[in-house]
């Protein structure tokens, strides 16, 4: 039981749930029998102890799932049912996780090493994403009539049918709902391979979608590894579209394989966020907000603010305030009371984190603070890292590479188009941020960012109907929660009549 394993408990439909034997796929609505012996453990980082015991299933389960899902799309009528009872369906569904909140927020607190408020959060923002799709398909029409000469025109849009979707481990059920809650309001049905860290909050939503009465074969889930399983669904013929979100190096592997057989993909990789800082802000509240943005789930966030350009007039009095700042975090288990940052997920990421840290020392950076593990009390076998501020040569492995820690980075810039030029010199382009009490040279700088998102006094902001992606290596295919992600889901067709 969980309460032995970790230390914490869970309410007792979950805690049923996760310990169960072995944890399986969910295909055509059913928890499927194990087909082969082999497996792996779940771990809560935190901790380090097992939370469960998960098939790691692969090419057979991977076929199973689109059959399923292909069946239902063509027999079931979710395809072909008026959107106003689809959307019936869909709240029904929005409405059972907002009901489990509290329980499913545990999970994925213990499972992603999250601190638990910040867990809620993913869980609610699941629920609006959801609704806003499904709200918006209602709302939408798909049908457009063209204006051409000598005919009758028009388009209409359609399901494609099986969609599917790769997702890592660092938000696994808030990117459950970016992902499939378009495809699903759309009228697709989907195969779903959750990250193998991570599996356990993704595999327990099949059940609520039984539960809401969504009907079987429209959502999938297999667990397994990243090159079996998730391999296998990369390269699968028969799926007509793909959306992975995860590294560029794995996220070309998705690509070439979707590519072979023309199948459309969505990639949404990392990035290396830049702050320009000028010095008529606040600089005790932005040093504030940096830092609680660089240690938002530790740092593992493709978007999270890592590289901070700060001009010179104001960089000292910056870098001290940051490394008081840093000295108030609170690491510890992300459920334990007044932690403010959590374990990153694995041993694994861990050794990469500080690996990082070593190779920037290795060329020139000096560590300002932290730059090593952190003990907490009573969890010596979790996976905590101290948040940590560098600074040197802008082109220093730590400065450029996306680390995917509490690590970050700080630079001095003297004019607006050196600052601009600083942020822009890295061949990602997700998401940045520039901070000063100028609106004028806030809006210039802004838009002078190559990246698919810029934000203003503000990091890490998501709003529904703002289109959310990334360019160059950030990513390619349309991004997510904008209203053209709802159409990416819908394939076009023109209809004509001469006149």
């Amino acid at each position: 039981m969980l309460q032995k394993e970790t230390g914490f408990d869970l309410p007792a439909k979950i805690e049923d749930f996760v310990s169960q034997k072995c944890l399986t796929s969910c295909i055509n609505g059913q928890y499927t029998s194990v087909t082969s012996d082999k497996t792996f453990d779940v771990i809560d980082p935190g901790s380090g102890n097992r939370l469960a015991v998960v098939a790691d299933c692969g090419e057979d389960e991977i076929e199973a799932a689109v059959t399923a899902g292909e069946k239902a799309f063509k027999n079931s009528g979710w395809a072909t049912m008026p959107v106003n009872e689809r959307a019936v369906l869909l709240h029904r569904l929005a409405d059972l996780v907002e009901k489990e909140k509290d329980a499913l927020a545990k999970l994925e607190a213990l499972d992603c090493g999250k601190v638990l408020a910040n867990a809620s959060w993913d869980i609610e923002n699941f629920c609006q994403t959801l609704r806003y799709y499904t709200d918006l398909s209602v709302n939408t029409s798909r049908r457009f009539s063209l204006a051409v000469s000598a005919h009758e025109a028009w388009t209409v849009r359609h399901p494609y049918g099986v969609c599917a979707f790769i997702f890592p481990w660092n938000f696994p059920f808030l990117l459950l709902g970016w992902g499939i809650s378009a495809a699903l309001a759309a009228g697709n049905t989907v195969v779903v391979k959750p990250a193998e860290d991570t599996p356990l909050s993704t595999l327990y939503f099949g059940s609520l979608a039984k539960e809401a009465g969504i009907p079987d074969g429209v959502v999938n889930i297999v667990p397994g590894l990243g090159e079996t399983a998730g391999a296998a669904l990369a390269r699968h013929p028969r799926i007509k579209r793909m959306s992975f979100t995860g590294s560029p190096e794995v996220g070309r592997l998705v690509g070439g394989a979707c590519g072979e057989n023309l199948v459309p993909v969505k990639l949404e990789l990392g990035g290396k966020g830049a702050e320009v800082v000028f010095d008529d802000i606040d600089l005790e509240d932005t040093v504030d907000k940096l830092v609680q943005a660089i240690t938002f789930h530790t740092g593992q966030v493709c978007c999270t603010a890592s590289r901070w350009i700060v001009q010179e007039s104001c960089f000292d009095r910056f870098v001290d305030s940051c490394q008081r700042r840093f000295q108030q975090v609170v690491v510890g288990h992300g459920l334990t009371e007044g932690t403010q940052m959590g374990p990153v997920v694995s041993q694994k990421q861990q050794d990469r984190i500080l690996g990082y840290l070593e190779k920037g020392k290795q060329e020139g950076a000096e560590v300002l603070f932290g730059g090593t593990t952190a003990a907490v009390a009573g969890f010596a076998n979790g996976h905590f890292v101290a948040p940590a501020l560098l600074t040197g040569s802008s082109e220093n492995v730590a400065a450029r590479e996306e680390i995917f820690g509490p690590v970050a980075y700080v630079v001095p810039f003297g004019s607006d188009d050196e600052g601009v030029e600083l942020a822009n010199s890295t061949p990602y382009g997700l998401a940045n941020s520039v901070w000063t009490g100028n609106l004028e040279r806030a809006v210039a700088v802004a838009e002078s960012m190559v990246a698919g998102n810029s934000w203003i006094n503000a990091h890490n902001v998501f709003v529904h109907g703002v289109p959310y992606g990334g360019v160059n290596l950030s990513g390619l295919g349309g991004g997510v929660l904008g209203p053209e992600t709802y159409f990416d889901y819908l394939r076009q067709q023109s209809v004509v009549r001469p006149l």
